[in-house]
């Protein structure tokens, strides 16, 4: 059974005060999955309801702007201050550490909290991300987006990005998922994501700081953040397991849920 709570979130130098929708699920020891842009917790609707329920308690927050959590008019979200968000959400829920998941932006967030509080962090999963910052063109790219959702709205965001997201051939109903996901975020919260990825840091040489169990998942056919990406995430963390998913893109845990759960189990075991 599904539970949810809100996360009330204070102000700071980062970014205002807000609060979080924390959908969760499960039972063990408490694990905190970030969803990646532009989505939401529902990302993670068949990891809510799988396997690894029986494991761990899932919790799924709504990043400031997401889903069911307000905005915050922060016109940055920096993925310092998602960290900070993310973190919030820890000490609420757990008075130890957490395993740690995130997907593509929630990956670049999963890294800063590393680098922010390491002490909240027991374990991490890093699917479809990468460790590197924008290049030029991913720069360029981040400027072209922002000015495409303010001059033809969300419906042209989704339509760029769900060949990107989805392996073809994807199943229509997924594909609609993900679409209704992209149309319901607010267009300030695309312009702030985008924002946050354009400038956040490179962290490829913190890699070699992460001292907890690690684990790299990328979908074999994702073009954004490809296998020779994750190789070199996971080159760079010692110790740290890669899993290459067949028949999945950009959304692993979305597209092959069950590849996703048997990955996440065997490394949670």
């Amino acid at each position: 059974m599904i539970t949810t709570r809100t996360i009330d979130i204070d102000a700071t130098a980062r970014g205002r005060a807000t609060s979080l929708h924390v959908p969760s699920a499960g039972h063990g020891p408490p694990a905190l999955l970030l969803h990646g842009y532009p989505l939401d917790h529902r990302m993670w609707q068949d990891t809510l309801h799988g396997p690894l329920a029986q494991l761990r308690t899932l919790l799924c927050p709504d990043q400031r702007g997401h889903g069911r959590s307000p905005g915050s008019g922060d016109a940055v979200h920096t993925m310092e201050l998602l960290a900070e968000d993310a973190a919030a959400v820890i000490r609420a829920c757990s008075d130890e550490p957490v395993d740690v998941v995130g997907l593509s932006m929630g990956g670049y967030v999963a890294l800063a909290l590393w680098a922010l509080h390491p002490e909240l962090v027991r374990s991490l999963v890093l699917t479809n991300t990468r460790a590197g910052a924008d290049g030029e063109a991913a720069k360029a790219g981040r400027e072209a987006s922002i000015a495409t959702v303010l001059e033809h709205g969300r419906a042209a965001i989704a339509q760029a990005m769900l060949p990107k997201l989805l392996a073809p051939g994807a199943d229509p109903l997924l594909a609609a998922r993900v679409r209704t996901m992209v149309e319901d975020v607010p267009v300030e919260s695309i312009v702030a994501d985008l924002r946050g990825l354009k400038t956040r840091p490179d962290r490829t040489t913190m890699l070699g700081t992460i001292a907890v169990p690690t684990l790299v998942v990328v979908g074999d056919q994702d073009p954004i953040t490809p296998p020779s990406e994750a190789q070199l995430l996971a080159n760079g963390i010692a110790g740290a397991q890669l899993c290459v998913v067949p028949g999945a893109a950009h959304l692993t845990p979305m597209e092959q849920p069950a590849a996703f759960a048997a990955a996440l189990g065997a490394f949670w075991r």
